[in-house]
This record gives structure tokens, sequence and C-alpha cells, in this order.
């Protein structure tokens, strides 16, 4: 009663569904945290009226690229589902240095005893929502630049 007509035309793109283990590292993750669904892939062929064959990437060349039906999402194209990327320029230890580009907030805090200032700062490569707190002082030491001198009248 509950069983849904699906078809597939060549050349669609389908989420594979796989099994999460328990305490087996797949796809990356590790238990609960694994991926149920991967992908996207497309359709090469038809194999059977409920089997479809999969054009895999190289790294799962060791699996059978026929699947069942039943374990195919079909894949709607969503242009928020690409990802774009900056180059990051990384340095001789394969890291790189954040620097702050913008103070978006000011705010101070009072403890028992004192005051603490601190401000947002915005990081390069980052977004609005990804900013940060940190102490006023440390940052001025610093990044100077980022604090205008007061002008004197």
């Amino acid at each position: 009663m509950r069983h849904r007509e699906l078809e597939f035309s060549i050349g669609d793109k389908v989420f594979l569904k796989v099994s999460p283990m328990k305490g087996v590292m797949q796809f990356g993750r590790k238990g609960k945290l694994s991926p149920h669904f991967i992908g996207p892939y497309e359709i090469v062929r038809r194999s059977r009226k409920v089997a479809y064959e999969l054009k895999l990437t190289s790294n799962m060349a060791m699996i059978h690229s026929v699947f069942h039906i039943s374990i195919l999402r079909l894949y709607k194209p969503d242009p928020s589902h690409v990802l774009t990327h900056e180059v990051i320029e990384i340095n001789e230890r394969l890291s790189y240095e954040e620097e702050p580009i913008q103070i978006l907030a000011r705010q101070v805090r009072r403890l028992r005893t004192k005051d603490v200032a601190s401000v947002e700062a915005l990081r390069q490569n980052h977004n609005t929502e990804e900013a940060t707190w940190e102490a006023k002082e440390d940052m001025k030491k610093r990044y100077p630049s980022l604090f205008p001198i007061p002008s004197m009248y």
C-alpha cells in the first residue's frame, strides 16, 4: 500500500543511501555522525526494472556500481548547495594567519572588581556570523591599524 513507483532516467543525479555502523569510520566520520546519504552520482544506465548503474568516483572503485532503487534518492539541484571557495595563502608550516579586517561592535562588561572592554572582530575569509569577541587591549597591541587615533583639538 505504501509502495511508490520510482523511476529515474539516464543522466539524473541521485544520492546513495549508506548504513552507518557503530565504531566504523566511513566517509570521513565515525558512528552516529557518519552520513546517511552520499553523492550525488550520475545514473549511467538502467540495469533492470529496479536497478540502476551509477558512475562512481575513483575512490569507490572497489564497490559494485549497480544499486537497487530503494537505496537511491533523487538529487534536486539547488544553487545554494554550490560552495564557493576563496584562495588562501598558506605559509611553509601549512597554516595561515587570519587577520581581522574590521571591528563590528564594542562592549564593556562589568566583572566583580573591574570593567573588561571587548570588541567583535571580523576576520578575513569569514562572514559576519563568524565574527569573534576578543579583548580590546590585546587587539590594540596586535592590530593598531584597526583603532583610529583620536584627533586632538
